[in-house]
């Protein structure tokens, strides 16, 4: 070997070696978090059953190995099935996580029952294993969370105080810097990509807000859209061309009745509703491809309600809707298992993860493109998954 090629070889190795990390791992852990909630199940008849506190967490999953997650640490952190199953967020390094509380559990007489929280849970991931480190106290019943792709501020809609709290984050401090006022009933909340505008949904009265972001200066501009019934939960596109709503309608949940997903044009000026895609029944846990080309709605069907009521399904599922421009298309749906919730895309996009709350795992779905299909694997998880996210596109 002459010196040229043995000097080459020396540089591919260490460009090897740092794109793979120094032992073959990938750079990034890739985690998700699953907020479990295991003080809350639904009989035959449908009615909520309400259970003591103390068994709920935060479980922290490595999907490095995508047909293999791996739990690497499980916080017992009290959390909540209600409210939309974004209650939580990871910031872009994966240095942080942080999961809002949405409801505190205190006795009733005999019996137990839910109040509005104001916990948000600062988990370090780069920890070994991962660990609370702050717990910092935000608005009446956070829900909905978003963090921008700075990975300096986060968004998280307050849904008893009609409100948006404004957080900071710099390195592994994070604190509150700003309460938006937004005279409705919030729920969910997320940042375009360039981070200087953020949408919310006023769940309640069939809206969506658009706010200003400056710094750490964040603006309700007054400025709503009428989108469809009930719109829970929300997503932008990671090119930032659209906002979808996921509407769950009339009752707030499956019902019988088909739902849908609208559609914002947010290159508009200003903004602007531009279609209404059916999607099912139930819509609440939604997630973007990091590919952009597919959204997901994930559809509840009655899947927690009573045995006799008509809209009764064994399982819920995943509607895929294809992202070609400004169209968006219902162009496929997939049966997962008992009330799913929320849904997270692999890095790559190649692979969605779906948690049904019933059924306490984690369905894996392969994804081709638009293609999406099942690949019969199952996570097994310590509890009921209410909510789950990664890092978003």
């Amino acid at each position: 070997m002459n010196e040229f090629t043995l000097r080459f070889a020396r540089v591919l190795g260490i460009a090897v070696a740092l794109c793979l990390g120094v032992w073959g791992a990938p750079v990034l852990a890739q985690h998700v978090i699953v907020g479990i909630d295991n003080k809350v199940f639904w009989d035959a008849d449908g009615k909520p059953l309400f259970s003591p506190p103390g068994k709920d967490a935060v479980a922290v999953l490595d999907i490095s190995d995508r047909l293999n997650p791996r739990l690497v640490a499980s916080l017992p952190l009290m959390n909540s099935v209600f409210g939309p199953p974004v209650n939580l967020a990871i910031t872009p390094d994966e240095s942080l996580a942080l999961v809002a509380n949405s409801m505190d559990w205190v006795q009733d007489g005999s019996a137990w029952k839910g109040v509005p929280g104001n916990d948000i849970f600062v988990i370090d991931l780069k920890s070994n294993p991962p660990m609370l480190i702050a717990t910092v106290k935000g608005g009446k019943q956070p829900s909905g969370m978003a963090i921008n792709r700075a990975g300096n501020l986060a968004l998280v809609a307050n849904r008893a105080d009609n409100s948006i709290t404004v957080l900071s984050i710099r390195g592994k401090e994070v604190k509150v810097v700003d309460t938006v006022a937004m005279g409705e009933q919030v729920s969910a909340v997320a940042f375009t990509p360039d981070g200087k505008r953020a949408v919310a949904s006023k769940n309640v009265n069939n809206k969506a807000a658009v706010l200003v972001v400056d710094g750490e200066k964040v603006t309700y501009s007054k400025y709503d859209m009428l989108v469809g019934l009930f719109p829970y939960n929300l997503g932008i596109t990671p090119n930032g061309k659209l906002a979808l709503t996921a509407n769950n309608g009339a009752s707030g949940s499956a019902d019988g009745n088909v739902d849908t997903v609208s559609v914002i044009d947010l290159e508009a000026t200003p903004p602007r509703v531009i279609d209404q895609v059916v999607v099912g029944d139930g819509p609440e846990g939604f997630a973007l491809s990091p590919t952009g080309e597919i959204a997901v709605a994930i559809l509840l069907r009655g899947s927690n309600a009573s045995k006799s009521a008509f809209f009764y399904n064994r399982n819920g599922s995943v509607a895929v809707l294809k992202i070609d421009g400004k169209k968006i298309t219902k162009v496929g749906e997939v049966e997962v298992r008992g009330l799913p919730e929320g849904a997270v895309f692999s890095p790559d996009g190649k692979y969605l993860y779906v948690g049904n709350y019933m059924d306490d795992d984690i369905s894996i779905l392969r994804v081709d493109g638009t293609v999406v299909s099942d690949t019969g694997k199952r996570f097994k998880l310590p509890g009921h998954p209410a909510s789950m996210r990664s890092v978003v596109p």
